[in-house]
């Protein structure tokens, strides 16, 4: 299966995330050239290689109206009084990307956002509605512009939910409107020229301390930061400042099949994408390309979630149990331990997908008296699976068949088995093996 895996150790943003996939693309002046053509009103895209800690990698360049757009004033958390440049550290258009809103008072008076860059060059603000008519009258396919709106609307929400205000009213500044188009619009087109089957995202690290923004000094990650990436596995890492920004968290969230650390992956390109900033870890976002099938049969990564409980009856632990399956966990069951004080006890394991750790813990800790839910991160290989029904004297019975590593399995569906068993008052055995002769007699394997 072609897989794109984005490792988001330094975090990610939209012109990096777009240098790194171009440079997994074959022609990447190619590229450039039709993004420049698109239309994108005063929009010009460059790309530099720049050198960090040794490696070089892609760096993208914006300018609008001819001027390459910086960065505005950043605090660093235990410092209030120091300014440093970048109120993102990595690119120069996401220091607006906590001055998309422009809000109102209780009393319905307009109070403008103040923003950098409006100051500066006396550009306006943009809805909702003019920014999807702009990525509409672009030249690019349906699916790119689907995509693009899409990644759009969970900015929107998530603004519109920190600000308390609806999404009608959220205003997106010009420039930063412009240079945020370029960018996930240019994601948006990379991926669908490199065409990858599957897409899987690292935990993603935001940073941490304070950023300053029109609104005040915030904390990192900024709340439309944190309110795009909830159930995506995040961690704050060691560099001071914000590492991801809420369009790479929205461009992020929107492509990813699945979060959890890298698989196993024949690699055949890899990109970097770089940021603006200089750290003592190179700062990028890098991308895989590459195969992730062995044999045909799938490799995946998924989450072991224990509890170890003393105090609950049978009745209880059950319905835990039940309502973790309920909601989509892979496996759940019980097994008998021992505590301490030589206390017979249970630990409830629940299997699932790395994506769906945090939600599957939640469930955990609201059903059950424990107060706490170890993880454990394991790679599965699994045979692939199909289901077909089959015609037998008994009725219709569903077959699973599962093929891979050179080996297949088939296996009748045990729910239609048991329902054709009472109903011809036959035993279970003698509907299994039925099943299993007429799916040799009508189907060739």
């Amino acid at each position: 299966m072609k897989t794109l895996y984005f490792e988001c150790n330094m975090g990610a943003a939209g012109d990096m995330m777009m240098a790194a996939l171009l440079e997994l693309y074959p022609y990447p002046d190619q590229f450039l050239h039709t993004l420049n053509s698109l239309g994108i009103p005063g929009v010009n895209v460059k790309r530099t290689v720049v050198d960090k800690c040794g490696i070089k990698g892609t760096s993208i360049v914006v300018e609008i109206e001819g001027v390459e757009e910086e960065s505005g004033l950043t605090y660093h958390a235990g410092d209030p009084h120091h300014e440093l440049e970048g109120s993102n550290i990595h690119d120069h258009q996401h220091n607006l990307d906590h001055d998309y809103v422009t809000c109102k008072d209780f009393d319905g008076v307009h109070i403008p956002s103040m923003n950098y860059h409006e100051h500066v060059h006396g550009h306006s603000s943009s809805t909702m509605k003019t920014i999807t008519e702009l990525i509409d009258t672009l030249p690019i396919s349906d699916s790119v512009k689907s995509h693009a709106k899409a990644v759009y609307d969970l900015i929107a929400s998530a603004e519109s939910h920190v600000h308390g205000v609806p999404v009608s009213e959220i205003h997106f500044h010009e420039v930063g409107t412009l240079d945020a188009v370029v960018d996930i619009v240019g994601v948006c087109l990379l991926l669908e020229l490199l065409a990858p089957e599957r897409i899987i995202i690292s935990p993603i690290c935001v940073g941490n301390g304070q950023v300053k923004t029109s609104h005040g000094i915030l904390p990192v990650p900024a709340p439309a930061t944190t309110y795009l990436l909830q159930g995506v596995p995040i961690y704050s890492g060691g560099v001071k400042g914000e590492l991801c920004t809420p369009t790479g968290a929205a461009l992020l969230k929107h492509f990813a099949d699945s979060f959890s650390n890298m698989p196993v992956m024949q690699v055949t390109a890899v990109g970097y994408g770089m940021g603006k900033k200089d750290f003592k870890a190179v700062n990028c976002v890098r991308a895989f390309l590459g195969d992730c099938t062995a044999s045909n049969t799938p490799e995946e990564q998924v989450v072991e979630l224990c509890c170890n409980l003393d105090d609950m009856t049978p009745e209880a632990l059950g319905f835990a149990m039940q309502i973790l399956l309920d909601n989509g966990a892979l496996d759940a069951f019980i097994i008998p331990i021992q505590m301490k004080k030589n206390r017979p006890a249970q630990m409830l394991v629940c299997m699932c997908n790395s994506d769906r750790a945090y939600e599957m813990a939640a469930l955990m800790l609201k059903h059950t008296s424990t107060i706490g839910v170890r993880q454990s991160n394991f790679n599965r290989y699994v045979l692939e699976s199909d289901i077909i029904s089959v015609n037998t004297t008994f009725g219709d019975i569903r077959i699973k068949i599962s093929t891979g590593y050179g080996l297949v399995r088939i296996k009748p569906e045990y729910d239609d088995v048991e329902r054709c068993a009472k109903e011809h008052n036959v035993s279970f055995e003698t509907v299994y093996q039925a099943t299993l002769a007429s799916k040799r007699g009508n189907l060739q394997m």
